[in-house]
């Protein structure tokens, strides 16, 4: 254990958090808007704190938990694409990120670490919300680190790129590196989903997995407005295709020993896939738990922070507060 406390908003399924805690943080608040969401941290961390509400309303004066953490944690609902995105756009995601911004002004944590999207690092239609983050955080003490991430530099069997903002104040600022890629091999599909495969008798479960040897395409959880649980947009579906997977719904459990793998067939001939496998594919433990229905499950997976890269950020921002470089070797980034 570290000894290093944080608060994680917008928490979601608990993936951010998860390896955060496996990085030896200690949450002292979670937050999200989502009763599902929430019913799944309380379920897998009892003794977590954890509170329902929308961070547009949260305010730590009422929580003084929130205040001299030395962590402040969000993976924010991801924004979307848009050339006419602006400072002073009304996109929830958008307004999301401020709020991020203002509840760092408010608590004043070490460090803050905001995930999302790599367009929000990238993309100059971007550069508004980059440039509000820096106004409001630079004058408060903090250096501004921007960086990508793939989860599958991280053993996650995911091709999954994340935006990545590390803010921390300026007295340990010059330690901070952004983390290095923890597998030299990625970890492929059917490595990953090879135990689950064979558990119920299916004969041909090490044919699949012998030919399964990419990552996954990123799992994309979609948002409470759209629909049920589903694969993607054409070319992710494409890729699931080519590893024999039937793409056009999940399955309930692993195929069973009357079940024969032939993709030349056609549909009939795939294999579906578990949303309880796809938990397996954002680097959740098997163990944990979903609150909900397919629906709330998957969107809670295809939303999560896979918990390595969380793991990943925790100990590179543990590494910054517990052993500083000297102030004259900074290492800041602004896109």
């Amino acid at each position: 254990m570290t000894g290093l406390t944080f608060v994680d908003v917008c928490s979601g399924a608990g993936g951010l958090a998860l390896g955060l805690e496996q990085a030896g943080f200690s949450p002292r608040l979670l937050l999200d808007i989502e009763r599902h969401a929430c019913e799944t941290l309380k379920a897998n961390r009892p003794h977590w704190n954890v509170l329902e509400a929308d961070l547009l309303d949260f305010d730590p004066v009422d929580h003084p938990e929130a205040y001299d953490v030395d962590l402040l944690a969000a993976g924010l609902p991801r924004v979307k694409s848009s050339a006419t995105v602006t400072r002073q756009s009304s996109d929830a995601e958008i307004r999301l990120i401020q709020a991020t911004a203002y509840l760092a002004h408010a608590v004043q944590p070490r460090a803050l670490v905001v995930e999302n999207v790599p367009t929000l690092v990238e993309e100059d239609s971007f550069s508004p919300i980059r440039d509000f983050l820096h106004k409001e955080l630079e004058h408060l003490g903090y250096e501004l680190t921007w960086f990508v991430l793939n989860a599958s530099d991280f053993g996650v069997p995911q091709d999954r790129r994340q935006g990545i903002l590390v803010a921390v104040k300026h007295q340990w600022a010059s330690a901070f590196r952004p983390p290095r890629p923890t597998v030299h091999e990625y970890v492929s599909v059917g490595e990953a989903l090879a135990p689950s495969m064979r558990s119920r008798g299916w004969p041909d479960a090490d044919r699949w997995v012998a030919q399964a040897t990419s990552v996954a395409p990123t799992l994309v959880g979609g948002s409470k407005i759209h629909g049920g649980p589903d694969f993607g947009p054409s070319g992710t579906k494409a890729r699931w295709r080519r590893m024999g997977v039937y793409t056009k719904s999940f399955g309930n459990e692993p195929p069973g020993p009357d079940f024969r793998w032939d993709p030349s067939v056609g549909d009939n001939g795939l294999v579906r896939i578990t949303v309880d496998q796809t938990a397996i594919l954002q680097g959740f433990p098997e163990d944990w738990q979903f609150a909900g229905g397919k629906t709330a499950h998957y969107r809670q997976v295809g939303n999560a922070a896979p918990p390595a890269v969380g793991e990943a950020l925790g100990r590179a921002v543990v590494k910054a507060l517990r052993d500083p470089a000297p102030s004259n070797a900074g290492y800041t980034s602004s896109p």
